[in-house]
C-alpha cells in the first residue's frame, strides 16, 4: 500500500452552520410595556392614589383636594451594537454563506442584550423627571441572600402584590435561574396532581403558569456573588417601560476602504426604566437547592 494514500482521503463538511448553545430570544421583553417614539429621553408620568371625602352638608363647595400627586420617571435611550467582517475571497471558499450565519448570530446577541437592559433597569436605580435617582425600595425585596427558593417565598411575593393593591388579574412573570427551576420541580405544590394538572407538567417538564406567574428561566439574572446567591425578579407589565426609538436592525454591505470586505452590523437604540415600584418584587436568595 502506498504510504501517501492518506493524501487522497475525502473530507466532508456540513452545509449548515451549527450555532453553539445560546439564548436565542429575548425572554423578558414580552413582559414590559413598550413605547415606540423618537428621541433620546422618554418621560413616564405617574399619578398616585387619591382619597375621597364625605359630603356632610347640602350645597357644599366642590372639593379641590386633588386626586393624587404627579411624579415622573425618565428613561434615556442608548445604542447597543455588534459587528463582524468577512473577506470576499473567504465566501467563495466555503460551502456555507458566512454573511447569513453571522447576521443570525448577531440577531441572537442583540436579543440577549435587550434582556440585559431590562434586568439592569429592574434592579438598578430609577431616574425621576429632574434627574434624581430612586433606589429600589427595601420593602419590595425578599430575602438576605441566604434563604433558598421555596413555596413560602412565592406566596410572600403574592402577599406583597396584594398589600400594594395590585389587580389580581394583572399578568405577572417570575424570572428564575436554572437552579431555582430544579428546586421548583422538587416542590410538591408545583408538581402534585392535587395542585396542578398532569397535562401542564407534560408540556415542558414544569408548569409554565403557576401561582399566577409566567415562569421565565434566565441565565442572565444578576448574581452578586456568583455561585452563591442570585436576584430573582417578579414583575407585572406595568412595572417596567421600554422606550424604543429604533428596534433591532441589521445591515450588510461591502466596505471599499478595506478591499471591499463584507461588513455585517447589528444595533438597536432603547432605554428601559422602572416605572412603578409597587409592581415589581426582587428576591435575593441563595443560588442553591
Amino acid at each position: 500500500m502506498a504510504t501517501t494514500i492518506t493524501n487522497a482521503y475525502v473530507q466532508t463538511f456540513e452545509r449548515n452552520v451549527r450555532f453553539l448553545a445560546q439564548q436565542e430570544i429575548t425572554r423578558f421583553r414580552p413582559y414590559v410595556r413598550e413605547v415606540h417614539e423618537p428621541g433620546i429621553t422618554h418621560n413616564w408620568d405617574r399619578l398616585s392614589p387619591g382619597a375621597a371625602t364625605q359630603k356632610t352638608t347640602t350645597l357644599q363647595s366642590t372639593p379641590n383636594n386633588a386626586a393624587g400627586a404627579w411624579t415622573r420617571r425618565a428613561s434615556t435611550a442608548q445604542t447597543w451594537n455588534v459587528g463582524d467582517s468577512v473577506e470576499p475571497e473567504a465566501i467563495v471558499q466555503m460551502l456555507i454563506d458566512p454573511n447569513s450565519a453571522i447576521a443570525y448570530s448577531e440577531a441572537m446577541a442583540m436579543r440577549r442584550a435587550v434582556d440585559d437592559l431590562i434586568i439592569a433597569a429592574a434592579t438598578g436605580n430609577a431616574v425621576d423627571g429632574s434627574g434624581g435617582t430612586i433606589a429600589f425600595p427595601a420593602g419590595q425585596t425578599i430575602g438576605t441572600g441566604a434563604e433558598i427558593f421555596s413555596f413560602d417565598m412565592v406566596t410572600n411575593v403574592n402577599q406583597i402584590y396584594q398589600q400594594n393593591n395590585i389587580d389580581p388579574m394583572e399578568p405577572k412573570c417570575f424570572g428564575i435561574g436554572p437552579i431555582e427551576m430544579r428546586k421548583l420541580l422538587q416542590l410538591t405544590e408545583a408538581t402534585s396532581g392535587d395542585y396542578v394538572t398532569a397535562k401542564a407538567l407534560s408540556d415542558n417538564g414544569f408548569v409554565r403558569n403557576w401561582m399566577g406567574f409566567d415562569w421565565v428561566v434566565s441565565t442572565r439574572l444578576t448574581t452578586p456573588t456568583p455561585g452563591t446567591n442570585i436576584r430573582l425578579l417578579s414583575f407585572t407589565k406595568r412595572a417596567l417601560g421600554l422606550h424604543i426609538p429604533k428596534d433591532i436592525w441589521t445591515q450588510a454591505g461591502q466596505d471599499p476602504s478595506f478591499s471591499f470586505v463584507w461588513r455585517i452590523y447589528s444595533a438597536f437604540t432603547m432605554g428601559a426604566m422602572r416605572v412603578e415600584d409597587e409592581q415589581i418584587v426582587q428576591c435575593f436568595i441563595a443560588d442553591s437547592t
